[in-house]
């Protein structure tokens, strides 16, 4: 498969940003997140009727939309200056355009994880320069069939998960021209910072975690019977049903645990789940759910060589390590004696690979309810929301849990070294419950095979 660029320009904003709003400084916990960008690609299917003879328009759209949404999103027409702080020029964000030489449905029918990478803007292995460093970038690629995938690449240090929702959901209602989304900037009055200190203790914290080896990257499909099972399985005779995300994730951890432990012939190591919790509803009052910035916290879940790891104990266990961060934690994120509290906190954290017989380490970014399977520029939602397989000598182990299309399902990407995750797919429990890397396609028209094998398309 090629992807040929075929133009790129700078979107600016539609209206300048008033001067004193010219510096935007980052908060305190925009510095926890060491990734430079949090790559989303969103597929959308072409108009039946019209095939390729509506995509010019469709493309006006998006750009002219998108100058609307900058003006309001300001932050994200800049560059950034340095680590604290993001010029807000007006420059714009960078877009690109791409012509794909096959179909939607062809790529869609298997896909090959490690293209996806060629529908972003942005060479994910090179490292993140500060000076000009452009803070949304974006490639809108054109199938044969008029089909299109957006890939978006927005700088981690402006925005987390729930934050990028925001940001689609505000650039998809200008686009069909619907009540205006207002993003609420006071983040970095809340948690503000004027060093680098969380940065580099942070780096450390997730330093640790780091692996050397070939990755790979699968999907795991769970649908809605199987996540059903799941819950079943987990819930104690007097506890709470666990959620979705719970169960799925506990499940996974498990699993992965159960590969690592046979890697190693039967030596069973210590473990530690780390999860990007959202404190918006944590923070009292609570913030809006269009506040921008990294509002979040790591949770860490452990298990011991000799704890009970079954999937009930693991889900208790990953619902203590979150509600550990309450409104007490988010206050002593704030509070005078804040260093020594996040210090604490990230200390749990970076026993995780930090020797040869430390604890193994798996990290969460749930994408679950933050509304990115909701997009619509005025052509229907997408049919598919996409990360991308990971490759380079250097990674975490790692799962993304997102929403089928149906809301119903769970899709799990995961990330583990080339061994361990051949132990993994033929893991008998997951295999039984999860389907490996079904077509794009089969999920959108609702069949989901707990194999390999498609029925004809």
């Amino acid at each position: 498969m090629e992807v040929i660029i075929t133009s790129r320009e700078h979107i600016k904003p539609s209206s300048p940003t008033p001067p004193h709003l010219r510096t935007y400084k980052l908060c305190l916990l925009d510095q926890l997140i060491p990734s430079p960008y949090g790559p989303v690609i969103l597929f959308f299917s072409p108009d039946a009727r019209l095939g390729r003879s509506d995509v010019p328009a469709k493309l006006e759209l998006l750009k002219r939309s998108l100058s609307t949404t900058l003006a309001r999103f300001y932050p994200l027409a800049g560059n950034l200056k340095d680590e604290l702080t993001i010029d807000c020029d007006d420059e714009g964000a960078y877009y690109a355009e791409a012509r794909v030489d096959c179909s939607l449905s062809e790529f869609l029918a298997h896909p090959d994880l490690l293209l996806l990478c060629k529908f972003l803007p942005i060479d994910l292995v090179q490292k993140e320069t500060y000076s000009g460093t452009r803070a949304a970038n974006i490639q809108v690629n054109i199938f044969e069939c008029g089909g299109i995938a957006i890939g978006i690449c927005i700088t981690h240090k402006i925005l987390d998960g729930a934050a990028f929702g925001t940001f689609l959901k505000g650039w998809s209602a200008a686009s069909r021209g619907d009540e205006a989304v207002i993003p609420d900037f006071s983040a970095a009055s809340l948690f503000p910072t004027e060093d680098l200190w969380l940065r580099e203790t942070s780096a450390v914290a997730w330093g640790s975690s780091l692996k050397k080896g070939k990755p790979i990257t699968r999907r795991f499909l769970f649908d809605a019977s199987a996540i059903a099972t799941l819950k079943a399985k987990a819930k104690g005779s007097d506890s709470k049903c666990p959620t979705s995300v719970e169960s799925v994730s506990a499940f996974i951890w498990q699993r992965c645990m159960a590969a690592a432990t046979e890697r190693r012939n039967g030596i069973q190591r210590p473990s530690i789940l780390t999860n990007l919790v959202n404190l918006r509803k944590r923070i009292e009052p609570p913030l809006s759910d269009c506040s921008l910035g990294n509002i979040l916290w790591i949770s860490s879940a452990k298990s011991a060589s000799n704890m009970d790891r079954s999937l009930r104990a693991l889900v208790n266990e990953v619902k203590r390590s979150i509600s550990r961060i309450d409104s007490h934690f988010v206050e002593q994120l704030r509070g005078a004696n804040r260093s020594s509290r996040i210090m604490e906190s990230l200390k749990e954290m970076s026993s995780a690979g930090a020797s040869e017989d430390g604890a193994d380490h798996l990290g969460i970014s749930s994408w679950c309810k933050l509304g990115f399977n909701e997009v619509d520029f005025g052509w229907g939602k997408p049919v598919w929301v996409s990360s991308y397989g990971v490759s380079g000598p250097v990674f975490v182990n790692l799962m993304i849990l997102a929403n089928t299309r149906d809301g119903d399902g769970i899709e799990a990407w995961v990330t583990l070294d080339e061994a361990e995750m051949a132990v993994l797919e033929g893991d008998g429990e997951l295999r039984t419950l999860a389907s490996m890397d079904p077509s794009p396609l089969t999920l959108a028209n609702g069949y989901v095979a707990k194999s390999p094998q498609y029925p004809p398309l």
